[in-house]
């Protein structure tokens, strides 16, 4: 028997499938494809001040939440740049490529936009050419004129993550991947299905049950979340919408 789940009502989101154990009430593993996979992965490219912003301080385990309270209150007269140091260590940028679900934009938003290309300046002598700028005022290290000659930026502003077939993301498309409670993965297969069913030591495959869920933008902030605080992160995430009863029968909340 399978169950559809929606645990939220975002635009953009993928199918997993959980594969459940009734009886014991836990989880046992997800079944997924390349998209969660490459979300998973993309996960350690976020730098812990997107991370802290996008899950709020409130939230953050340990001492990150302070740390970035304290950058967010401390005066900008202590700040070489003010407001352009302090945005870039509350609100960082963040070079993800487009198709994943977890964008972050300066202001902590999660979308999936263009950046603009920086402003770029040289110096206005033709023959000081061999520095660049971000800000107008800049002096020349050259010849000490002020850099304010605007610069047109060619190509793309953003990178994209591409393997050597030129696709988007990291792992291959063809090939479903088993995912563990506590986010191990790897290609699932026949032989490796049973001997994760021995080793939770299964002795009724009746008891099991496949569960579809709907994976989006809040449930991919519940699980950043939830990696960081616990082992079984699909459980935090997933198995508190499933309600056993003693028949060893879910119903959806």
């Amino acid at each position: 028997m399978t169950t559809t789940l929606s645990p939220s009502t975002s635009m953009s989101k993928m199918s997993l499938k959980l594969l459940v154990d009734t009886k014991a009430e836990r989880l046992l593993f997800a079944e997924a494809s390349k998209d969660f996979i490459d979300f998973l992965f993309n996960l350690h490219r976020l730098p812990i001040g997107a991370v802290t912003n996008l899950l709020t301080k409130t939230n953050m385990v340990g001492s990150l939440g302070k740390l970035y309270e304290s950058i967010e209150n401390l005066s900008n007269t202590y700040l070489l740049q003010q407001s352009q140091d302090k945005d870039m260590l509350l609100k960082p940028k963040t070079l993800i490529p487009p198709g994943f679900l977890l964008l972050l934009d300066y202001e902590g938003n999660i979308e999936q936009e263009e950046d603009e290309p920086p402003k770029l300046y040289m110096c206005s002598w033709n023959r000081c050419n061999c520095y660049v700028t971000l800000d107008v005022n800049t002096l020349c290290p050259s010849c000490g004129r002020l850099m304010n000659n605007s610069v047109n930026w060619v190509g793309k502003t953003k990178m994209e993550v591409k393997g050597p077939s030129g696709k988007d993301g990291f792992v291959k498309e063809a090939v479903t991947y088993m995912v563990m409670d506590n986010l191990v993965v790897q290609p699932i297969s026949p032989i490796s299905c049973i001997a994760l069913l021995n080793k939770f030591n299964i002795k009724d495959v009746n008891s099991l049950q496949e569960v579809v869920v709907e994976f989006g933008i809040q449930e991919a902030i519940q699980l950043l979340k939830a990696s960081m605080q616990s082992s079984n992160a699909l459980t935090s995430v997933f198995l508190q919408d499933i309600k056993f009863t003693k028949e060893s029968n879910m119903i959806l909340q």
